[in-house]
């Protein structure tokens, strides 16, 4: 529980500068939502949101439910329309099979185990339900100058930078499979101010989005 309220506390603390964050920030979060919407399943489809903060990517994306432990974002979603319940990636609140996707958006550098929140994911999601990664990653441009100044952040003493391969690899270990691959914010991030298009692949851009097939 300590480690769970070191974790939330700034989010609940500072809700108002996370929030206006993506206020200041239009075109990287539009860039961001874009490449996550590719990744979405086509037609009639039921997901959640995992760690949705304010609700700001559910809503933009459409999305109605989810979860998210700091208070004060669960209110703030809340107020926008998302039904937000209080839980942990690491043990969700959902029975087994139960969705077509699960959303991950840009949460997992604060899981407390990333295995186990992966191994939830696929529990709760029906047999070839898609788990859906959006991250900074470590080792991009914008990944280094995060990881440069975690300790000097209220946001990012907490958190903890991956690699792609270090994520792919946990994928793989909580058998999920059929990896597609899109990447977008190209540059640094005060240099971005026009809606960035995914590409394909990886190496060139900092936000990495990766979908995954439950085996």
């Amino acid at each position: 529980m300590t480690h769970l309220l070191r974790k939330i506390a700034p989010f609940d603390k500072y809700v108002l500068d996370y929030d206006m964050w993506f206020e200041r920030h239009p075109a990287v979060f539009k860039s961001e939502v874009e490449a996550l919407r590719e990744m979405l399943p086509y037609g009639e489809s039921h997901g959640i949101e995992v760690g949705l903060g304010t609700g700001r990517f559910s809503v933009e994306l459409g999305m109605k439910e989810g979860v998210e432990p700091a208070f004060n974002m669960r209110r703030m979603a809340i107020e926008r329309g998302i039904e937000v319940m209080d839980a942990v990636a690491e043990k969700l609140p959902y029975k087994d099979l139960h969705f077509d996707f699960v959303l991950m958006a840009s949460c997992i550098s604060y899981f407390f185990n990333m295995k186990k929140a992966f191994m939830e994911a696929n529990r709760v999601l029906k047999r070839g339900g898609v788990l859906i990664i959006g991250f900074i990653e470590r080792d991009s441009l914008i990944g280094e100058l995060y990881e440069d100044k975690r300790h000097r952040s209220k946001f990012y003493k907490q958190a903890n930078f991956y690699s792609l391969s270090k994520v792919l690899a946990v994928l793989k270990d909580t058998q999920f499979n059929d990896f597609t691959i899109s990447q977008t914010l190209f540059g640094k991030l005060d240099d971005i101010h026009e809606f960035q298009p995914a590409k394909n692949g990886y190496g060139e851009g900092s936000y990495i989005v990766v979908k995954a097939i439950k085996k």
